[in-house]
Order: structure tokens, then sequence, then C-alpha cells
């Protein structure tokens, strides 16, 4: 009835969407559309006008307004308006959270996620973070296996110790001795002075040996020794050097086949699986991809706050990820660089997902639009129940968890109808999950 009735109801209301007229007793519909941007900046205003009032209109778009529609008007085409407008809020609202969520202290180094198989994994590497047993690391490749073994040293109490990686398939195998043991001046050709080994660099810390199962089986066994003995004898020397080293290791191959095969020490896999860490792949936690695809999105945008449209996730949600996040990162960063700066769409997304998506089914792109945001809109909304749960429905640690605010958290808990308990503001609530 009035912009004063408007504002009156935002005290207690915060609505997404807001259509007002652009005349209205007393204060203007301008005047309403300053107003409620200050209070509510995510919400969108459009401003209904009659032929007369349009350049008026434009001065509104001019302050925030997101559209204009003249009067008289279709109800088709204000249809098509309230669409454009919540799928905007849409997008921004779900920057905002992925974007917070990526940045919870829950996320050990980089590795990213809240499904319950990353969830395990990080986990592990709580309780590993301190102890000195050989652990073993397997996954496919580019699914962050490195990261997990920076996770355990740098979190731990020997975070200030060394961390040496060594890949093991660029290793060349006239000199893996020499890299990884040392060699004494004149050992060979061109060894003009001693030098240290890898292992000695990492004397006291960490050694990660990446794609361990790339050695030859005559290396396999030079490195159980040691294993086994804890010392190495540089190559040229006769005398042994002592290393205290925590031994991190890795492979996308299966070594308990490969031992069995003969390619692969028996006795060395025993040695190094102590205990296994596996990294799941991209494919197997789908619902991990929206927060890494913004994680990678403040990586390389620079703070540009480029947003992916809804086509565009549910393409990424879709592909199958045989790079796993190596190739999803390496495709964010793609489309970031011939992007427009603004938007991601299908079009910016590398031919395979594309066509993937194009063979798979045949659908509109509201369709996609559609089905994307219902899916996105189910995975927050299953995740901050599973928060709350973890949480004893405390709402304070809840919102930690998730890496949001809470006044964020309170627009979830209403967008998603959940309701608590009766409870503290602390403690004791739990979260009833409701559908309208």
């Amino acid at each position: 009835e009035s912009a004063e009735a408007a504002l009156a109801r935002l005290d207690s209301d915060t609505p997404d969407l807001l259509l007002t007229d652009l005349k209205l007793p007393n204060l203007s519909g301008v005047e309403l559309l300053k107003q409620t941007r200050r209070l509510l900046p995510h919400s969108e205003v459009a401003i209904m006008t009659g032929h007369g009032s349009i350049e008026s209109a434009v001065d509104a778009m001019k302050l925030g307004a997101y559209d204009y529609i003249e009067k008289p008007f279709r109800v088709e085409k204000m249809r098509l308006l309230l669409q454009r407008m919540a799928e905007k809020v849409r997008l921004v609202t779900e920057n905002e959270f992925l974007r917070e969520r990526v940045t919870t202290e829950d996320n050990l180094d980089g590795i990213i996620g809240s499904s319950a198989n990353i969830q395990d994994v990080l986990r592990m590497i709580s309780r590993l973070k301190d102890t000195r047993t050989p652990v073993l690391i397997s996954g496919e490749s580019g699914t962050g296996k490195e990261l997990a073994a920076r996770a355990i040293h740098f979190r731990g109490s020997m975070a200030k110790t060394p961390f040496v990686a060594v890949d093991c398939g660029s290793l060349v195998p006239t000199l893996m001795e020499s890299e990884l043991f040392g060699y004494e001046k004149g050992a060979f050709t061109g060894a003009t002075k001693s030098k240290a080994g890898l292992f000695q660099a990492a004397d006291g810390g960490t050694i990660f040996l990446d794609e361990i199962g790339e050695l030859p089986l005559e290396m396999q066994g030079k490195l159980l020794r040691v294993l086994q003995e804890k010392e190495v004898r540089p190559v040229g020397s006769n005398e042994k050097v002592n290393v205290d080293v925590r031994v991190i290791a890795a492979t996308n191959r299966d070594l308990e086949a490969a031992y069995r095969g003969g390619t692969f020490r028996k006795d060395l896999y025993f040695r190094l699986n102590v205990v296994t860490v596996h990294l799941p792949p991209l494919r197997e936690r789908r619902s991990d991809i929206p927060v890494l695809v913004h994680h990678f999105l403040d990586r390389y945008a620079k703070g540009s706050h480029i947003q992916v449209t809804a086509a565009a996730m549910k393409s990424l949600l879709h592909y199958d990820w045989p790079g796993n996040v190596r190739e999803l990162e390496n495709c964010i960063a793609r489309a970031v660089t011939l992007g427009d700066g603004k938007i991601i769409d299908v079009a910016d997304l590398p031919p395979a997902i594309r066509s993937e998506q194009a063979d798979s089914e045949m659908v509109t792109s509201q369709d996609a639009a559609t089905l994307s945001t219902t899916a996105l809109a189910e995975m927050e909304r299953m995740t901050i129940l599973r928060v709350f749960e973890q949480a004893n429905g405390d709402k304070a640690l809840a919102g930690k968890m998730l890496g949001i605010s809470r006044a964020t958290l309170y627009r979830k808990l209403k967008r998603y109808n959940i309701a608590l308990k009766a409870g503290s503001e602390s403690g004791g609530a739990e979260p009833q999950a409701a559908r309208q």
C-alpha cells in the first residue's frame, strides 16, 4: 500500500525479490529502492512504471534496481522478469555460501569438500599428523595425494621440519640412487663434488615418495634397506649416513596386484602399507564439485567474483572427471582465462565436457537451469542438516563448521524451511526439515 508499510515489513521479513510501483504516496518507489538496497543488499528490486515515467525508471536502475516493467504489462512478461531476478539471487547467494565454505578451518591445506568420503580422509589426516608411522596414500591421478601428504606433515608437530617431495616416476633410472641417497666426489663422471641425497635433505622430517609403484625392482630393494636400517650409503662411499625420516608414499596403482604379479616387492609393500589413506575420485564425491569450483575461482579470478550459470554447473556435475580435481582446476582456470570476466557458461567449458553433456541427454537451457538449481539446493540443504546433527543443534558451532556467518545461516534455515526444536542459542536444538 505504501513504501512505509513495505519498510515496516522488512524489519521482520527478508524477501529475495521486491516489486514496487515507481509512484507511491509519501515516499516514492525510488526512496523505497534506496532503503531496500541498504537493508537487504542481496535482494533484487524491480520497478513498475507508466509510459511517461520510463526515464525515472532508468534512473532507478542506476541506483541498483534490477530492471523495470512498463504498465500495462502481460503476465508472461512479469513472470519472466521475476524468473531472471530469482536466478540472479540464487547465483549470488550460492556464490556467497560456497566462497565462505572454502575458507572454513575444516579444510586442510587445500583439501576441499564436505562429502562423507572426503571427511573420512580429513579425519584420518588429523589422526596421522603427529605419528611417524609409514603412510601409503592411494588414489587416481589428480585426486590430491601430495596435498594429503603435505597436510599430514604441516598440520602436525613436524611442521617445522623438512618436507621433501620426490616424483619417483620422473627420476632417471641411471641417476635414481644418486638422487635419493647422494654421492661422493668422483663417484662418476661429472661428480666434481659430494652432494647429499633427498633422504638426507629430509632428515628429521618427512620424505614423500610419489608414484612409488614406478620404482624398478632393484631400487625397491635399496629403498627397503633404508627403511629398515634408517641409514643410506651415498654412491661412491664406504660410509653409511644415518637418516631419521617419516616416509609417506603414494601410488595410483594397485600395489597388492603389482606384488602378486611380480612387479613390486611384497616385503616393501607391507613395510609401507602400515596405514592407508585412500583419496576417492571426483566422480564419487560430486557434491564437492560446487565448492571446489568456487575455490578455484577465488584462486584464478583474483577477486572478480565470477559467477557460474546453473547450466554450466550442471555440466560440471555431470562430467566424470577422469583427471579428477586437477582436471577440474585446469577447466576453471581455462574458463576464467577465456571468459568475459563476469560469468562462466556452458560455452566457456572445454569441448569434452560440453559434448558429454550433449550426448547424455538433450534438455533445454531452462530445464538444465531448473534441474541444476534443484540439485544444488538439495545438496546445500542436506549439508546444513548433516552439520546441525554433528553440532548437536548448536547454531554457533554449526555456523563455524559451515564456515558461514550467523546471518547467512539464518537465511539458509528460512530458505529451506528448516525449523529447530526448542533449545538455547548455544546448543540443545535439533533440526527439523519440512518441505512446502
